[in-house]
């Protein structure tokens, strides 16, 4: 009862669909005055279907200038453990590492790879192509959303996003999994960690030492946003327009980082493109527990008029959006595709 009274009184557990009943209204205003509901297909053109459905990462990571983000391989669904291996040698990815599927969602199937039984194992579940990665070495974790229209020279930063990760600090007497009840949040996680750390999780926690469970910023594996909005400067725009002008075909989207510090990350200094998203992006800053629903549905109203405005003039400068049947059908495989990795 205490984590269904916790998620009904937080407006960021319901369900998408809920949230979204305003804005799919919005979507059909836009979609008229397109005469496409896929008018999200021209927002990003180098970027299939824009980067809402059915988009690779490796060809987006391709896009971007190769000192930006971590080193990155992908792998075929099939490819033997030990062909993975020579692709690890030759990269120069070393454990840990990375895997994830190459046509992802919302986190889904995201693992740490430690050991080589760690890669086995993953092989074996994934049906699906995946991509091996480098860690980066930064602790630090902001989601960066990211605006330029086809006219523009300069693009603008629309929203922050910072990330607090899924971490137990032990007190000498409490287990791992006694130490996540204690947050509901953390709790709400509990049935994906127990599948994941299996006994791991009945070990007593010494005294100040940290754990970060689940090293991704992800909002459905357990990271709580933080609207960081406020940290936007010219300096940190001038950053972003430096590397985002140089991707082609890039207007619209969130670019998830992780850095040092963030003196540094204004800089363009010591930071690491983890990912990039195209039209399916969200602006996470709308999570932060502080925020009301209100305010949720303004930005995202914000941004999909950005995004609709931005499809419509590539869109009247020859791109253009997916025809209704070519749409449909990726959308179909869009959905095969999320209940493949949903049950990995």
């Amino acid at each position: 009862m205490k984590l269904f009274f916790h998620k009904l009184t937080h407006w960021e557990y319901w369900p998408f669909q809920m949230v979204y009943v305003p804005i799919y209204f919005l979507w059909a205003y836009y979609s008229i005055k397109a005469k496409s509901i896929f008018f999200f297909s021209a927002s990003n053109p180098t970027i299939k279907n824009g980067g809402f459905i059915m988009d690779s990462k490796k060809q987006i990571y391709n896009l971007i200038p190769q000192q930006y983000y971590p080193k990155t391989e992908l792998v075929k669904v099939g490819t033997t453990i030990d062909e993975i291996n020579k692709i690890l040698e030759n990269s120069g990815i070393k454990y840990p590492f990375i895997a994830k599927p190459d046509i992802g969602l919302r986190g889904s199937a995201v693992k740490k790879i430690e050991t080589p039984a760690d890669l086995k194992q993953y092989i074996d579940k994934a049906d699906f192509d995946f991509i091996v990665q480098d860690l980066i070495p930064y602790e630090n974790e902001v989601g960066i959303f990211y605006v330029r229209y086809p006219h523009e020279k300069e693009g603008r930063i629309t929203g922050i996003v910072a990330k607090e990760f899924l971490i137990i600090t032990g007190n000498g007497v409490a287990t791992i999994e006694e130490l996540i009840k204690e947050n509901a949040r953390y709790e709400l996680q509990l049935k994906a960690l127990k599948k994941e750390y299996g006994n791991k999780l009945l070990k007593v926690l010494p005294m100040g030492e940290k754990i970060n469970l689940v090293p991704y910023g992800n909002h459905a594996r357990g990271a709580k946003f933080l609207d960081g909005s406020h940290r936007i400067t010219p300096e940190l725009t001038a950053s972003f327009n430096e590397m985002c002008l140089q991707i082609p075909g890039f207007h619209f989207g969130r670019l998830d980082i992780m850095y040092d510090t963030f003196e540094a990350l204004e800089q363009g200094k010591n930071f690491s493109v983890v990912e990039l998203n195209g039209a399916a992006s969200e602006p996470t800053h709308i999570y932060d527990p502080r925020h009301s629903l209100f305010f949720a549905w303004k930005e995202l109203a914000r941004h999909i008029t950005y995004m609709y405005e931005i499809s419509a003039a590539n869109h009247q400068m020859g791109f253009p959006y997916l025809t209704h049947k070519a749409g449909m059908k990726e959308y179909r495989l869009h959905q095969k595709q999320s209940r493949r990795i949903v049950s990995f």
